[in-house]
């Protein structure tokens, strides 16, 4: 019986040290910022090396940046996870550009495991899938960092102009918008898919 007691008591200290986040958000000191701007003011601040996305005069182009400081601790296969959410929708936008320091540390698309960020924080409730009837599918994309030093992060999300009925059937949020009607948030994942804490940055 002891022995069984002891084996429980040491699942729950291992499940508590596996899910507890190696810092706080408080550790970063995290800056963001969000605008809308035209094209060749998104390529400007992406740089010659990554090219902004394609829009013609009645789409919007959101820049954004998020910068921290150097991470107390490696991720060691985690990563932050950027998202970028439309709160009259809860939808994601299609399609990132992204600048970095460290480039091949920036992802782009979605797993999963955002849906347990979604269930954990009722504010991030556009990480997750959406549901249509009794099916949940994924729309949208947010970026992945999967290494400390790529700050700052630059970043140009495409919100395109719908008109009419088609409005009602496109997956990813549209023109036109205001930064007020955005959300950006930095989420820490751990490398076994743990969500350690969510930062709400802008909206």
């Amino acid at each position: 019986m002891l022995a069984v007691i002891l084996a429980v008591m040491a699942f729950v200290g291992w499940r508590w040290w596996h899910n507890h986040p190696p810092y706080g958000p408080e550790a970063l000191a995290i800056k963001s910022s969000l605008q809308i701007v035209g094209h060749e003011e998104a390529q400007a601040a992406l740089g010659d090396k990554v090219n902004a996305p394609v829009s013609d005069g009645r789409d919007q182009l959101v820049l954004g940046q998020v910068s921290w400081q150097t991470p107390p601790k490696p991720l060691d296969g985690g990563y932050f996870a950027i998202f970028l959410i439309d709160k009259r929708t809860n939808l994601k936008p299609g399609s990132f550009s992204a600048s970095s320091p460290l480039q091949e540390a920036v992802g782009l698309g979605s797993a999963g495991v955002d849906n347990k960020i979604a269930k954990r924080y009722s504010w991030l409730q556009g990480a997750g899938d959406v549901r249509e009837g009794n099916i949940w599918t994924s729309y949208g994309s947010r970026l992945a960092v999967s290494d400390g030093d790529a700050s700052p992060l630059t970043f140009v999300a495409a919100f395109p102009y719908v008109d009419g009925p088609l409005r009602a059937v496109v997956h990813v949020p549209t023109a036109p918008v205001a930064i007020s009607d955005l959300l950006l948030a930095l989420v820490y994942m751990g490398p076994d898919g743990q969500v350690y804490w969510a930062q709400r940055l802008q909206g």
